[in-house]
């Protein structure tokens, strides 16, 4: 056998395992994602009469979890993945917890930054999985975690907005904070798995698992440039939306689609652009400028549920392709930390979105954001085919 044959799974650690690690990533994914859209109705039981602090407040988490992602990352390469899984489930716990009892607003911002200090799903769940297995198996597994944070923002508001009728939104952040904090599928799932490969401190045994010398690390820290190169670009909020409170239906309807596109076509996609993430990255990035810049034409709802559609499958692309670079990365490097790093970029690239976003509105209007995501989509794309080129040329240049 060559190198260049995947590794299958570690043994003892199966689909079990891989469907316990996604169950914790919903459950924590599912206060996290399903209530900011509420926030313009907890605002004024908190003192904001108008919801004026919203914008901010939405992405506070995402900014501190970015701060805190890489130190929980070589930490759970230090003392233990899955030690740093639970630790995360139940510090989100005590985070929803105290948002959910808060009596003021500065309560309420604290318990959010306490949210995104304390998080760390990604880098925990990732980084148990990245240890486990590798190649197809370990591309397949992130693909799944990424479904399972779309499954949280397509049925979370459903379930927020039903509860709505006898219990606030403000109040259900306490409630939530039950499912990382007991639900037996988050912390008794976590603690029966393996610790998914020896922790040694600095990633040492990976490196040795992976072979290929001063070439392979040379190659990999290229692949890792360009995957945080493309982490940085791929819009996040305009999937999201927030609820205005008016014609919430309606609303509804529009903010699905991309996540749902993902839901039923991740795994195909997953087999089609396997072997060419860059070639499946590109297509993906037109496929949202596409999307965002149509937004502008829809005239129905009809319309832009289409344009959602096309939005969505550019999403899907784009993140099922960073999953199979992702796998190719954690080859010869401490998976903690190497996630660590991948969620710090990609919530920078969320905060980006979101203050270009609140900046375009501001001086050109509503439909500024969309058009601006779409010329970066643009602009990456013409980066991806010019990188390909390069690196092609590269390889096939005479010495």
């Amino acid at each position: 056998m060559t190198a260049e044959v995947l590794r299958m799974p570690r043994p003892g650690f199966g689909p079990r395992h891989v469907h316990a690690v996604a169950g914790c990533y919903f459950v924590a994914s599912f206060a996290a994602l399903g209530l900011p859209p509420f926030l313009t109705e907890i605002l004024p039981e908190l003192g904001d009469r108008t919801a004026r602090w919203a914008g901010l407040l939405y992405v506070v988490p995402t900014v501190f979890g970015a701060l805190g992602a890489p130190l929980w990352g070589r930490l759970a390469d230090r003392f233990g993945r899955k030690r740093l899984l639970l630790r995360a489930q139940l510090g989100l716990a005590v985070a929803f917890l105290l948002a959910g009892w808060a009596d003021s607003l500065g309560t309420f911002t604290a318990a959010l930054v306490l949210q995104g200090i304390l998080g760390g799903t990604f880098a925990a769940s990732n980084g148990y999985l990245g240890a486990a297995l590798e190649g197809t198996h370990l591309s397949r597994a992130f693909t799944l975690m990424h479904g399972s944070a779309r499954a949280a923002l397509v049925v979370a508001p459903i379930v927020v907005g039903s509860l709505s009728s006898w219990l606030s939104p403000h109040r259900q952040y306490a409630l939530l904070a039950l499912l990382p904090g007991r639900r037996p599928v988050a912390c008794r799932a976590a603690r029966t798995t393996g610790e998914g490969g020896r922790v040694d401190g600095g990633g040492g045994d990976i490196r040795a698992r992976s072979g290929g010398g001063p070439a392979l690390a040379v190659r990999a820290r290229v692949r890792l440039r360009l995957l945080h190169g493309h982490l940085l670009p791929l819009p996040h909020l305009p999937c999201r939306g927030t609820n205005t409170g008016r014609d919430t239906d309606a609303v509804g309807r529009a903010v699905r689609p991309p996540h749902l596109c993902y839901l039923i076509a991740a795994m195909p996609v997953h087999t089609a652009f396997r072997d060419q993430p860059r070639a499946g990255l590109a297509i993906g990035f037109v496929c949202v400028a596409i999307g965002l810049a149509g937004h502008s034409a829809a005239g129905s709802l009809a319309a832009l549920i289409c344009v959602r559609l096309v939005l969505g499958v550019g999403l899907t692309l784009g993140l099922v392709c960073l999953s199979v670079l992702a796998a190719d990365c954690v080859k010869g490097r401490s998976p903690g930390g190497l996630f660590g790093s991948l969620e710090f970029f990609s919530k920078a690239g969320a905060v980006a979105a979101g203050v270009a976003a609140a900046a375009g509105s501001a001086r050109f209007g509503p439909i500024a954001p969309l058009l601006t995501g779409a010329a970066v989509a643009l602009i990456t794309v013409c980066a991806t085919i010019l990188r390909s080129l390069c690196t092609r040329w590269s390889h096939t240049c005479p010495r």
